[in-house]
Parts: structure tokens; C-alpha cells; sequence
């Protein structure tokens, strides 16, 4: 396998030109290439706030540069596909940015659907700003294109009384606030995952690829597993326009996805080259 770039791009460019390739290039310039409707999941972490040294990708990486993309993904994600946007805000001179929520209106402003927000919490937090409580978590905005085609919720919480019959009848209660009476029921073993999902992080929590902590920020492999699993099918086209370590695309082709990586830092890539070789 090797590093392409958009010159690599030649003839009738089908999504199979893209597919299952690492591409050291800008992400809107890449983009532009792909065919509309091609793309079934994008999983990603945009250089947000500028809150890591990305190397040159936050030197281009502004609001401009958002829109852009938000508009080629909106191009180029199938009806029903979704994309996991991955993002938190800074705090400056006492001030949160909200940056993280100014891009989910956009989103929405095109036309997505922000299906759901769920909360990334991490187990390793770094330290606080004074006079603030400690920052545990991201965002991770489900981003749907229409009704997603694929949701296969994840049912991982242990219920307390799994197995048992429940006391009394469930009941529902109606628009018109009346009660409807379902009956008795028995209570599974295991239920619906709330929207907060917590993961340990941090030197060999996230992954146990070494290379991978040359990245200044990724993100655990467990994350990427259990989105993939929640929103995609085995083989659906996995997209990461922020590629980073290559964790999207290591998790993606384990499952049996297919994938694109585009990063335009090309270290960033010759890292997700080495870790997507060793599978």
C-alpha cells in the first residue's frame, strides 16, 4: 500500500478510485473529487479551536474552511448516511467558544438532521482552567443525512432487574396525557446505552499501536467500534477527512468496512499507512 495524492486521481473518477486509499491532501480538494451520494459514514475530528499543534493543518483551518466542507460532505454522504463529528471548544479570556455548537447549526442550516449528541467522556482528563471544574468530555454530533438507512442501537447497559417480570402493568403515557396500559413484562438482561459514553484514555488505553501517540490527539479505538457498529453495515464506505493516527480507518477495515483516509499533514499519514499495514 502507498500514500496517494489527487495526481494519482486519473480517468473516470468512480468512487472506486478512492476506496480502501490513504491520501496526503487538503480535505476540500479531496472532496471535490469524490462522487456525490458515494459516502455511507464519515467519522472524524476536525482541528477544532486550535486546541492541539496539528503541524500546518491549523494553519488553514478557520470557520472558511468549515464551510467547505460541511458543503462537499453534504455532496457527497448517501441519502440516510451519517457522520460522527467529533469536537470540543476552547476556553478563551474566561469564554467558551461554542464552536462545537455553531458547527452543528451549520450542519443543520444545510439540510442535515443532527440525529443525536452524544457525549464522549474520558476517563484521563487534562487539567482545569482556574476556577473551573475539570473538562471530562467531547461531543460527538450524529449527523444524518434524512433518517439514517442503518441504526443498530447499542444494548450494553446491565439492567439491575434483567430477567425479572416487572411489578406492575408498564404504561405509556399518550399526547393527550392519558395512560395507556401495556401489561406486564420481563425486563431484559441488558438495555439501551444511555447517550453519554465513556471511555478510558491515554497512553496505552486508546490504542496499543505505539506509533499512534506520535498523533498529538486520537481517540480510543472502542469510540470508533462501537459508532461503526451503530451506524454502518459490513461493507459501507467508512470516510475520515481528518485521518490523524488512522484509527477510523484501522477499526474500519477490521470490521469489514471499507474506508478513506485523507490528512494533509504527511507524517500524519505515513503513521496510518504503517498502522493500516499491520493488520
Amino acid at each position: 500500500m502507498k500514500i496517494n495524492t489527487i495526481k494519482d486521481l486519473v480517468g473516470q473518477l468512480g468512487i472506486d478510485n478512492f476506496i480502501n486509499k490513504i491520501f496526503y491532501s487538503d480535505a476540500v480538494k479531496l472532496l471535490k473529487n469524490v462522487p456525490d451520494s458515494s459516502i455511507d459514514l464519515v467519522i472524524t475530528s476536525p482541528p477544532y479551536d486550535n486546541l492541539r499543534d496539528y503541524e500546518k493543518s491549523n494553519n488553514t483551518w478557520n470557520n472558511k474552511k468549515f464551510q467547505k466542507i460541511a458543503f462537499e460532505l453534504y455532496r457527497v454522504v448517501k441519502d440516510g448516511g451519517v457522520i460522527v463529528w467529533i469536537v470540543g471548544d476552547k476556553t478563551y479570556k474566561g469564554n467558551k467558544s461554542l464552536s462545537s455548537y455553531k458547527q452543528a447549526l451549520f450542519f443543520q442550516e444545510l439540510g442535515f438532521n443532527i440525529f443525536d449528541v452524544i457525549i464522549y467522556e474520558k476517563t484521563g482528563t487534562s487539567p482545569p482552567h482556574p476556577g473551573r471544574y475539570f473538562n471530562s468530555f467531547e461531543y460527538m454530533f450524529v449527523i444524518s443525512k434524512g433518517k439514517p438507512k442503518t441504526i443498530n442501537l447499542l444494548r450494553d447497559k446491565k439492567n439491575k432487574w434483567g430477567g425479572e417480570m416487572t411489578f406492575g402493568n408498564v404504561s405509556r403515557r399518550e399526547k393527550d396525557g392519558s395512560l395507556t396500559k401495556k401489561g406486564r413484562k420481563k425486563i431484559s438482561e441488558f438495555g439501551v446505552r444511555t447517550n453519554i459514553w465513556k471511555y478510558a484514555n491515554g497512553k496505552g488505553f486508546t490504542t496499543k499501536d505505539k506509533i499512534a501517540y506520535e498523533h498529538p490527539a486520537i481517540f480510543p479505538e472502542k469510540l470508533v467500534v462501537d459508532h461503526i457498529n451503530s451506524w454502518s453495515n459490513e461493507g459501507d464506505i467508512v470516510l475520515d477527512i481528518f485521518g490523524g493516527s488512522g484509527t477510523t480507518i484501522k477499526i474500519a477495515k477490521n470490521m469489514n468496512r471499507s474506508w478513506i483516509y485523507v490528512d494533509q499533514v504527511k507524517r500524519y499519514c505515513e503513521i496510518a499507512l504503517q498502522r493500516i499495514d499491520a493488520q
